[in-house]
């Protein structure tokens, strides 16, 4: 028994193209008046879990989507993937806002939060800093200016930086309306 290959059965139920299906829920998303932030799926093959994250495009913080959007968006995204038959029907839909500490992927986010603090992994630079985007450089390979702690300033390609997330501090609470 030891040193078999598992045996995996999935007796006919279809596994979904995830690339495809994001792409999809982006433009029913955007259909709909709001950004896709973030997509994640997980669960089982009969029964996936998704989870979304929208915002309105150019909302500031305070300033973003509400109860009544994400509801708005579930209903929609729901009745889209009842049609499709993803899971046979039996999925998990989770809509929602990014949050304060919103993921930053495209070259768009990065321009829309220059001069907030940001937290990022660059494995290349050795770990997670909070940095400051001072300016992005749009080109065949999108960059961002980074101010790192003491001043220090690098260019970084976005595929260089692993993760970057908004940080929650006194500059997300003094653009918050009053």
């Amino acid at each position: 028994m030891w040193g078999c290959w598992p045996h995996i059965f999935c007796f006919g139920v279809p596994v979904p193209d995830w690339s495809e299906l994001e792409r999809e829920l982006a433009e029913r998303v955007a259909l709909l008046g709001y950004e896709l932030v973030e997509c994640r799926h997980g669960g089982t093959v009969r029964r996936p879990h998704l989870s979304v994250r929208i915002d309105r495009p150019g909302s500031r913080p305070g300033h973003g989507v509400t109860v009544d959007d994400c509801s708005r968006v579930s209903r929609a995204l729901g009745a889209w993937l009842d049609g499709e038959g993803v899971g046979e029907g039996r999925y998990v839909l989770e809509v929602s806002s990014p949050g304060v500490d919103r993921p930053l992927r495209r070259l768009a986010e990065w321009q829309r939060f220059l001069g907030a603090p940001v937290d990022v992994l660059v494995p290349a630079l050795g770990g997670r800093f909070r940095v400051t985007a001072t300016q992005t450089v749009d080109g065949p390979e999108p960059a961002v200016e980074l101010q790192f702690p003491k001043g220090l300033r690098r260019v970084l390609k976005l595929t260089e930086i692993k993760e970057a997330r908004l940080g929650f501090d006194r500059w997300a609470r003094e653009q918050m309306p009053r």
